[in-house]
């Protein structure tokens, strides 16, 4: 993850130094940045409505990775550099946005008459940011795998039973969390349109007051 980091920061400063170079007009390698930057968002963008195939996508990252793990017997550091990775994104996602201890800012209902009131439970991880984060994780461990650098040899039961052990003394903490300040972090009665993200329109959903004739 570092590495790919790294190398992302370093693609960033070859662009600032063509810049540089030559003025303000920019050169064609950041165009074609640019525009695949766009495309990349655009169709994200596109996906956040997709909740059940984005974590199915997800879902068969997570099987390939392991299926790799399985198969060249090798890599388990990074498996246990995702599962501590994908451990802190889920945490991040059951936690909420506002801490109750800070007594600073809109915190949780502590009254029954507070709690009649619909509030959305407010996450610190949104779905879609947390969906992203363990997809972009699982894709860049994936070919991680490729590079025997990072096949680092370690005894993985030992690695298997820490990680278990953490989770699970993680979680504990997060429930008695939960307990104590009295929230559940699923939100319930958030209206749902029927057509929410259907593109019926002649300028594919551009125009909201178009009327077929």
């Amino acid at each position: 993850l570092l590495l790919s980091l790294a190398l992302y920061k370093s693609l960033d400063m070859m662009e600032g130094s063509d810049t540089d170079g030559m003025g303000n007009s920019p050169s064609a390698m950041q165009q074609n940045s640019a525009q695949l930057k766009r495309v990349i968002q655009y169709w994200l963008d596109k996906s956040t409505i997709h909740v059940v195939p984005r974590w199915c996508l997800f879902l068969f990252l997570l099987f390939v990775f392991f299926l790799r793990i399985y198969l060249v017997q090798g890599y388990f550091i990074v498996a246990y550099g995702l599962g501590i990775f994908l451990l802190n994104n889920f945490i991040a996602f059951l936690s909420p946005l506002e801490d109750p201890n800070d007594s600073n800012g809109p915190t949780l209902p502590q009254t029954s008459k507070e709690g009649k009131e619909f509030r959305p439970f407010a996450r610190r991880l949104p779905e879609f940011k947390f969906w992203l984060a363990c997809s972009r994780g699982t894709a860049i461990c994936i070919l991680m795998t490729f590079f025997s650098i990072f096949d680092v040899p370690v005894f993985w039961p030992i690695l298997l039973l820490y990680f278990f052990v953490l989770f699970f003394a993680t979680m504990k903490r997060q429930i008695m969390h939960m307990y104590k300040h009295k929230y559940v972090p699923i939100s319930f009665g958030k209206t749902k349109y029927k057509d929410a993200g259907v593109e019926k329109s002649m300028f594919g959903g551009g125009a909201a007051g178009h009327r077929s004739r």
